[in-house]
């Protein structure tokens, strides 16, 4: 029995390692984003400032895990077998949680999916045990004012950072406008000083508070000494920040650096070092059975876990070196800093998520509020406002960033603010929802949400808040669920159950390495674009992510007339509805794509630009109708085999296969040879696309004799169907004619 815990326990410990780099995954996004956004250094850099601030955090932290130990449930009502099930049943949940988060580049708490799944688990094994004889009240097994407490912190943390985010935001760019490097003899030193010493105090009272150093006399010695503390501090760091920029030093960029490296302090050293509580909650459970238990798991309560605990320093060491290795291997990290990022970014391009009902009715109530607020604001103000809010040229140094360092400042010394001030207040405010919220709500006042980008910057938000919820009732369903199986199926269900974890961590972050190498040929060269201040450089590789684009494009809207027709005929939902899934994503990133194109045609040379603009919209103009004919054969089909018609006639059905398998082939052709940029071969195709429409025309007209044929017997709405989808496909012929036309019109006009 022993062995067997032993095993239990390393089992634990090999998830904790798991779930440290998962964790990191997730939550870099809340050091980092500011300083990636921003550009404040080289990426290198903000890895050596946010790795020693998380190295920082974990070795001086005392390890005060108290949640996993007695938080959530009572551990004297539970016993060593009961507590270790939970302990397996929360690390198996949170890995695979957040791992599907890092996924989706979703940013989400890990204080909430931890506190949630111990609830969840713990919750599982109390159904149990009140279902037996002697069964205690529920408020004996559970304490569940952690868990209200969590949710408490969602409700504060998103309205108050956003709010605070915005309005310090537009005041600052009142302050030093877009033009900032001017303004800044006067004002940066002032500036500096405050939020400089914002940081400090939140890295004193939030997170340093826990560190090993941090004794309760030394503690109350600065609490009682604050006022005078925070205010030497304030004069200091405003005569330092003065004097760096007499020197020449770009106080933004210090702010910057210093805030990155408190938050990656404060994480380490308050959040992400949780993830070893559980399995050091376990080992600890397991030291005390070895010692007291007499072999007797299933009677063992746990009244030791009652009490806190010190964290060996080992512990702590090998907890920050794995979240250092994941913070600078990790692409799952760099996917979800990709979504805060994209989501507060100042430039246009692709958007990231698409538009949604509640998205379109705020934006339509926050047009009618600003309008009304413009009509009662004087003229002069408004023009004096409007100023200040003038877009600046880019700066050559930060060259392709998604906002300036002033932001990134304000998100920076808000977030350690708020967080601090929450925590001397005793509110349980979130640190991953305050630091995304507060750079959502930063980006609004810059605006950097215009009326062509707001509706899907706000779906973006209300996806990752939604994602926020969803964390915790999926945290408290899977534990739930888990323990269960575990304490009916025994060892061998709670070691399958470890190993499927692992497995799918694995095979994700296998996926994202790949995916990460694998890189689109088009991403790179609209990256590359937008950083290039050559025009001639810009017109060549827009040619070239021209034809790669449509290429892309057309073969996916091929694939997809393949499934939705094959679909049809052999009459089978599945391929329909995944088809019809897939091409509502097309048409969102088929509207992205004319967009980031349209902004590098931007940047070549005017009269170029103007030549070539006629080609370049037909082509798009092509690839919209030929998403439109392939979205109504879909739902043509769809609606067909959904309601259960007459599937069409083996024979037609036959002869229309034949017709398209020779379109699609030809049309598959004609990628091939975009990618490869053999343009006269453009000429061939069109003379066999020609050639293809007349032989749908002629099957369309057999179609239409047999109808009128009154000795043949052919059903309707099957046969209405048919000509529909033969005229669709038609026509899609044609649009793809013209399309190998413009593009090589494009191609001789350059």
């Amino acid at each position: 029995m022993e062995i067997f815990f032993i095993a239990v326990v390393i089992s634990l410990f090999i998830l904790a390692a798991f779930d440290l780099y998962v964790g990191v995954s997730n939550d870099a996004v809340n050091f980092l984003n500011s300083a990636i956004g921003s550009k404040a250094a080289r990426f290198r850099t903000l890895l050596i400032v946010a790795s020693v601030g998380v190295f920082s955090g974990c070795i001086l932290s005392n390890g005060m895990m108290d949640i996993a130990r007695h938080g959530i449930f009572h551990p004297t009502q539970f016993s060593f077998e009961e507590v270790m099930i939970i302990y397996v049943a929360v690390m198996v949940t949170d890995i695979v949680l957040l791992d599907i988060f890092n996924t989706f580049g979703m940013p989400t708490s890990t204080t909430v999916s931890m506190v949630f799944e111990l609830l969840g688990a713990a919750f599982a094994l109390t159904m149990v045990k009140m279902m037996g004889a002697g069964a205690l009240d529920f408020g004996d097994y559970l304490n569940s004012d952690k868990a209200i407490q969590v949710m408490l912190g969602i409700f504060l943390s998103v309205p108050l950072a956003f709010v605070f985010g915005a309005l310090v935001q537009y005041v600052a760019r009142l302050v030093f406008t877009f033009h900032y490097k001017p303004r800044m003899r006067y004002t940066i030193g002032l500036f500096g000083g405050v939020a400089i010493t914002g940081i400090l105090y939140f890295m004193l009272f939030k997170g340093m508070k826990d560190l090993s150093f941090m004794t309760p006399e030394l503690l109350h010695t600065m609490e009682t000494n604050l006022p005078m503390i925070l205010l030497g501090s304030f004069v200091a760091f405003t005569i330092l920040c003065q004097l760096l920029h007499v020197v020449g030093v770009n106080v933004f960029r210090v702010i910057v650096l210093v805030g990155t490296f408190a938050l990656a302090t404060a994480f380490a050293g308050n959040d992400l070092v949780n993830f070893i509580g559980v399995p050091l909650a376990g080992f600890s459970a397991f030291l005390d059975f070895s010692a007291n238990g007499s072999g007797d798991a299933a009677t063992f309560m746990m009244t030791s876990l009652e009490g806190s605990a010190k964290t060996s320093f080992i512990f702590l060491l090998a907890a920050g070196a794995i979240m250092v290795f994941a913070l600078v291997t990790s692409k799952k990290a760099q996917r979800v800093t990709k979504t805060e990022v994209g989501l507060s970014t100042r430039r246009e391009g692709e958007e990231l998520f698409g538009s949604s009902n509640a998205a379109r009715s705020i934006v339509r109530f926050s047009r009618r509020v600003a309008e009304m607020v413009a009509r009662l604001t004087p003229a002069p103000v408004a023009q004096w406002v409007d100023r200040r809010f003038a877009p600046a040229p880019e700066d050559p140094e930060f060259s392709g960033a998604a906002y300036d360092l002033v932001r990134a400042s304000v998100n920076l010394c808000m977030a350690a603010l708020l967080i601090a001030l929450g925590t001397s207040l005793k509110l349980p405010l979130s640190t991953t929802f305050v630091t995304f919220m507060i750079a959502m709500g930063s980006s609004l006042a810059d605006r950097a949400w215009t009326r062509e980008s707001a509706v899907f910057r706000i779906t973006g938000v209300l996806n990752v808040i939604g994602g926020w919820f969803m964390t915790a009732g999926a945290a408290f369903v899977a534990a739930f669920l888990i323990a269960l199986a575990i304490y009916h199926g025994g060892g061998v269900a709670m070691f399958a159950l470890i190993a499927l974890s692992l497995g799918i961590v694995l095979h994700g972050q296998f996926k994202a390495e790949k995916e990460s190498s694998e890189e689109r040929e088009g991403d790179v060269l609209f990256q590359t674009m937008l950083n290039t201040e050559d025009r001639t450089a810009v017109n060549r590789m827009l040619c070239r992510h021209l034809m790669v684009s449509t290429a892309e494009m057309v073969e996916r809207f091929a694939q997809n007339l393949t499934h939705s027709t094959d679909g049809l005929m052999t009459f089978s939902l599945k391929p329909l509805r995944h088809t019809a899934r897939s091409m509502d994503t097309a048409k969102r990133e088929l509207k992205n794509l004319r967009r980031r194109e349209t902004l590098c045609l931007r940047r070549v040379d005017e009269v170029t630009s103007l030549r070539l603009s006629t080609p370049f919209h037909l082509v798009h103009n092509a690839l919209r109708q030929i998403l439109g004919g392939v979205l109504r054969i879909t739902d043509s089909a769809l609606e067909h085999v959904d309601n259960n018609f007459t599937p069409i006639d083996a024979a037609y059905a036959l002869r229309f296969t034949e017709l398209r398998r020779t379109f699609i082939d030809r049309t598959l052709q004609v990628c091939v040879d975009l990618r490869a940029e053999r343009y006269d071969a453009l000429r061939d195709h069109r003379r066999a696309l020609d050639l293809l429409r007349r032989d749908f025309r002629a099957f369309r007209h057999d179609v239409l004799a047999d109808v009128q044929d009154s000795t043949k017997a052919v059903n309707l709405t099957s046969i209405n169907l048919l000509l529909h989808i033969t005229q669709e496909t038609e026509q899609l012929v044609r649009e793809v004619r013209s399309l190998t036309d413009h593009l090589r019109h494009y191609r001789e006009l350059m």
